[in-house]
């Protein structure tokens, strides 16, 4: 795709996208998942105006939501440039929705601080900065007595190369998905759990209706944002979606004074803060080595990431969580209607945090408007379908 003008989702521009025919009528709109994704596409959609239904098997936000890291970012890993740019437009639909709901979210701006204390990886890592620079990004390489500056409670260790990435913030993802249920709600939307998606009654060659544990009920769309059990109810539809394992596991603390006032990426591990004060730490987002979310594993890690942050040593453990991110096949998203259905619209992805709100406005544009949305197209399940 070629490198376009930078969408301002803020000043409402609009996004580059196909037209198809339009239903008669709105369409009947059920989600299922009540995790971030699906809050913040029943949020959208009855915003919209939309007639939608939230399902959620157990409560919203006890998935992978729960568990996530939840930072906001289009950071280093975000490659090749095309998914760079959809998370960075990520990033401009969190600062939207958050100017949308007067700071009624609990998210935290301020960015993200990283470094390396070792020649070879301090190496690459000021390549990624120049390269994320090139496209943009608001990012530079800064000195050790600029990162004590920004954060006066961390010890760093050796610093050979650090950055500081301005644009980028982090959320507190079980806080925002009650915020965004509470708004659809009041919006119109129909939020339905205990409910499990049991089946799919087809009439005609499409979509009529969704079996559940708490009965069937009519839809013209069913918008799959489920998480890890989207194979499954993809499946009940006729459609594969690859996804692979990637654990991770997050240690939190229980409120602490203000100690951490952006992400913290370091050598040995990768902390915030959230707004209640509670610290979460982890060793990284590429799925973790190991599985121990015991509390005997919890309080190691404590110990270990005290020596970034010495406060840690003794804090108070709160919980320890093993989540499982909802990972397509070749890490990267997917989303969108199928060729072979378009009556089914699948949302699963790694980077699910920082590109919920923009994937509900491109889901409502492709749903509600009948345009099938540029940014979108190297993210459709068909990729994994064979020639």
């Amino acid at each position: 795709m070629h490198r376009r003008r930078f969408l301002e989702l803020v000043a409402g521009a609009a996004i580059a996208g196909v037209p198809r025919a339009r239903a008669a009528a709105e369409p009947r709109i059920v989600i299922a998942g009540g995790g971030m994704l699906g809050a913040q596409m029943a949020y959208r959609f009855a915003r919209r105006g939309a007639a939608v239904t939230l399902l959620e098997r157990a409560r919203p936000a006890s998935g992978a939501t729960a568990k996530s890291f939840a930072w906001i970012n289009a950071t280093y890993s975000k490659q090749p440039w095309d998914y760079f740019y959809l998370n960075r437009l990520g990033i401009a639909a969190w600062r939207a929705l958050d100017a949308e709901l007067a700071g009624e979210l609990p998210v935290r701006w301020g960015g993200s601080v990283e470094w390396y204390g070792e020649e070879r990886r301090a190496n690459q890592f000021r390549a990624e900065v120049r390269a994320h620079q090139q496209w943009g990004y608001g990012t530079a390489i800064i000195d050790r007595q600029r990162l004590e500056r920004l954060e006066p409670h961390v010890q760093p260790g050796p610093v050979v190369a650090a950055a500081l990435a301005e644009e980028e913030g982090h959320v507190d993802p079980v806080s925002a998905v009650e915020i965004l249920i509470d708004r659809a709600r009041r919006e119109g939307a129909r939020i339905i759990f205990p409910a499990e998606v049991a089946g799919i009654v087809d009439r005609g060659g499409r979509l009529a209706a969704i079996r559940t544990t708490q009965g069937e009920m009519d839809a013209d769309v069913l918008i799959v944002a489920c998480g890890n059990d989207t194979a499954r109810v993809a499946a009940m539809a006729g459609l594969s979606v690859p996804l692979k394992e990637s654990p991770g596991v997050l240690v939190h603390t229980t409120p602490l004074p203000p100690l951490v006032n952006r992400v913290v990426l370091s050598p040995v591990a990768h902390m915030k803060q959230k707004p209640d004060g509670r610290i979460v730490t982890g060793e990284g987002f590429g799925g973790t080595p190991t599985a121990d979310s015991s509390r005997e594993g919890g309080a190691k890690f404590l110990k270990t990431a005290s020596a970034v942050l010495p406060e840690l040593e003794k804090a108070t453990l709160d919980q320890v969580t093993l989540g499982h991110r909802p990972m397509p096949k070749d890490e990267f998203p997917i989303v969108g209607f199928s060729k072979r259905r378009r009556d089914v619209y699948v949302t699963v992805m790694h980077s699910g945090v920082t590109l919920s709100p923009l994937v509900a406005r491109l889901a409502a544009t492709e749903i509600l408007d009948g345009v099938d949305v540029d940014v979108l197209k190297p993210y459709r399940l068909d990729r994994f379908e064979t020639p």
